[in-house]
């Protein structure tokens, strides 16, 4: 599930940036001297690996929107068949490290509940306790852009979409509530609500 670089990655003057303070902190927070295993949940980039690239970091990509992951979770039926696709997704336990830090992106907006419950889990089985999530959940609006965002930072370390112009659907809004019912045991750490209407979230896996 290793996507290559998506980087005709070259910013453009009308690529929509969005001050994301939560994103801006984890950046800030990441320690040159300490080793950290990072999971990425979108597609890759040249720009996130190179700031990722400052401090000792493992980062493994898993794209779920360019290899249809997002698809896959939506079809499978709740219970043992959702859970294998999770597993099948994500890096095998043997494989890795815990995780230290994940970024969902707005992934989770195309996401059914049950999927997102289970795709946390599987998450969360590889993670370590503490291990933050960062996520970008439709908030305010009523639609939003058919596809997942191609987010990349900025030297600023504000987020720009990529993808561009795209239709749009209807969002499914998902309270902090719902969202704290369906991510296992990340709970809501912290939250900011964006210019651009999304609720920006930091969650927290407490084992």
């Amino acid at each position: 599930m290793l996507n290559p670089l998506r980087d005709a990655d070259v910013p453009s003057a009308s690529s929509p940036t969005v001050r994301a303070p939560l994103f801006k902190s984890l950046v800030n927070a990441m320690n040159a001297n300490k080793r950290q295993v990072v999971l990425d949940l979108g597609a890759a980039s040249t720009a996130m690996l190179s700031m990722l690239g400052r401090s000792r970091t493992r980062v493994e990509i898993v794209d779920l929107v360019h290899f249809g992951g997002v698809e896959r979770l939506n079809a499978a039926k709740p219970g043992k068949e959702l859970e294998r696709v999770c597993q099948s997704l994500l890096p095998n336990r043997d494989s890795t490290d815990g995780f230290d830090l994940v970024f969902c992106w707005d992934i989770p907006n195309y996401l059914s509940l049950p999927a997102l419950s289970a795709l946390m889990r599987a998450v969360g089985q590889r993670s370590k306790p503490g291990a933050l999530a960062h996520a970008l959940i439709a908030y305010s609006e009523r639609h939003m852009a058919e596809h997942p965002a191609h987010f990349m930072p900025t030297a600023d370390g504000d987020l720009m979409d990529r993808n561009g112009d795209d239709g749009v659907i209807d969002s499914p809004r998902f309270t902090s509530e719902a969202l704290a019912d369906n991510t296992g045991s990340f709970i809501i750490d912290r939250a900011r609500l964006l210019s651009n209407g999304m609720q920006e979230y930091l969650l927290r896996f407490e084992n």
